[in-house]
């Protein structure tokens, strides 16, 4: 029978043959379920972004340190995070693999380098998750009282606050952990859900901040209320807030497997949705800086954007903007829980974790690896209760992750600069159908060059042992040097690791025709 002329007839579902024949090329087998298209591509970065999230927990952190002027870090963070992302792009269209990070280093670099990036990534997503998880603490409790379940102490420095936050995080590591077990598909469609609700309380935030101004955008000239001493350390350390906003953006990498289109897709989002993360986020911070009631009272050092927030809305429409932030929060923890489970996956792949079959196996009907995604969220939960009730966790769990992610980075960029000085790419790539790929070209070595160095400086600043950030309200001398020793702590736990599952053989080292 012949459909009418004017019948609605079904799209047909899209031909991902070529992106599983371009997958062989490297060795694997195509076994992810192919089902993301760009706007879930982009959801899956802008979500790991997440600018409500992270602004909301360390807005008050940098204005304490920085004051009002503190927004230029902000553009600062961005321009050295894009070069990062322009080379990050480059490699996406090159090899569109799971486990973005270890596979584009292992290429590059080796077996040996790879491995160490991809482990000290792994490491970076635990410690990100558990740190995005518990900024529920920052809105729930104010949104309603309920969700105060330990104590009534809601501030997060608090004995009270930190163990309920603690409490919060864990049971929204469980909830991400099924989501991410049932399938690519249901993950996809809460994390695209989620970002939306997140665009919509972004407009919304900085609607309301624009319309409900208390002074003009010369504000951000501002140092008065700085911390005391030199204004250039104080800058230097405000600059932590953006430096833990700008990462993750190569979350489209790490679901390369399943994109659709993934040579041409993966690309555009991670510049993407770094860019409109960028501009959404400074937007919010300008906003906040004009609307603030005082400048000088310390309740927006203390309060952060939620007391801009509480002091510009009426009851109702304030609770609906942190409902906003709270969908933030959880879409973030998704997303970087998927983040690490593929990157476990990718390395269990290839033989290069403990316990490699079952972290490689794929569920047969929900095509997601299962015990990825569950080590993620056991590890992140264990990490919380290690931290019961200690109040400075959050610094330091958020000081130490990006400091781990800076470094995983630069396991990419260093050896991608020493390779592009050599004479790579030799070619002008394209995929499958001849169409060129994304590419530097001759600005390759001038902004890979920048972006090392950018990377560098950023590692030294994050994990310099500042008094202020790490031990606040005193401590040991081992918080305070926290994140020195917690990357030689994963790097001596790493090498350990790296002789077990080493093949007695010796290293594996790439094929040529993987390197090209």
């Amino acid at each position: 029978m012949v459909a009418p002329a004017d019948a609605i007839v079904p799209p047909s579902p899209p031909d991902t043959s070529t992106d599983s024949a371009d997958l062989a090329r490297f060795g694997y087998q195509p076994v992810l379920h192919r089902k993301l298209g760009r706007y879930a591509s982009f959801a899956a970065g802008f979500s790991f972004v997440s600018i409500l999230t992270t602004i909301f927990q360390f807005f008050g952190f940098g204005y304490a340190f920085g004051g009002a002027a503190f927004f230029w870090t902000w553009p600062i963070v961005f321009a050295g995070q894009f070069l990062v992302a322009l080379n990050f792009a480059e490699l996406a269209a090159r090899y569109p693999i799971s486990g973005c990070i270890y596979q584009w280093s292992r290429r590059l670099a080796g077996e040996v380098v790879g491995w160490f990036a991809g482990w000290m990534m792994i490491i970076a997503q635990v410690v990100t998750a558990a740190a995005a998880a518990i900024a529920l603490q920052v809105v729930l409790p104010s949104i309603w009282s309920g969700f105060q379940l330990i104590g009534t102490d809601t501030a997060l420095t608090s004995h009270d606050g930190a163990s309920n936050a603690v409490l919060l995080g864990s049971i929204l590591l469980v909830v991400t952990t099924v989501i991410n077990v049932v399938g690519i598909d249901w993950m996809a469609r809460i994390n695209s859900l989620g970002v939306t609700i997140e665009i919509i309380g972004v407009c919304a935030v900085i609607a309301v901040f624009f319309t409900h101004t208390d002074r003009g955008p010369s504000v951000v000239t501002q140092t008065d209320q700085a911390a005391p001493g030199a204004y250039w350390a104080a800058f230097l350390a405000s600059g932590l807030m953006a430096a833990y906003v700008m990462v993750g953006f190569d979350s489209a990498g790490e679901l390369s497997e399943e994109t659709k289109n993934p040579r041409h897709v993966a690309p555009r989002t991670i510049l993407s949705a770094l860019a409109v993360s960028a501009l959404g986020g400074g937007l919010i911070l300008l906003g906040a800086l004009m609307a603030a009631p005082s400048l000088t009272d310390g309740s927006l050092a203390s309060g952060g954007l939620a007391y801009v927030i509480e002091a510009k809305l009426t009851t109702v429409p304030g609770k609906i903007v942190l409902a906003c932030v709270a969908c933030a929060i959880t879409v973030c923890t998704l997303a970087i829980q998927t983040a690490g489970s593929r990157l476990l996956f990718s390395m269990a792949r290839d033989g290069r974790l403990p316990f490699a079959k079952q972290l490689s196996t794929v569920h047969p009907r929900f095509g997601t690896p299962v015990w990825p995604a569950v080590v993620i969220g056991v590890l992140g939960i264990g990490l919380l209760l290690l931290n019961l009730g200690n109040g400075a966790v959050f610094a330091t769990l958020a000081s130490v992750c990006i400091v781990m992610l800076y470094l995983a980075y630069l396991l990419v960029t260093v050896p991608l600069l020493i390779r592009r000085i050599k004479g790579w790419p030799a070619d002008i790539a394209g995929d499958a159908a001849g169409t060129k790929l994304f590419a530097l070209g001759r600005y390759g070595i001038a902004i890979n060059g920048l972006a090392v160095v950018w990377g560098i400086a950023m590692a030294v600043n994050l994990a310099w042992p500042r008094a202020a950030v790490y031990t606040p309200a005193g401590g040991g001398w081992w918080m305070l040097w926290a994140a020195p020793l917690f990357v030689l702590l994963t790097v001596a736990v790493g090498v350990l690791v790296h002789r077990i599952v080493t093949p007695a053989r010796g290293l594996l080292t790439e094929p040529a025709a993987q390197i090209a």
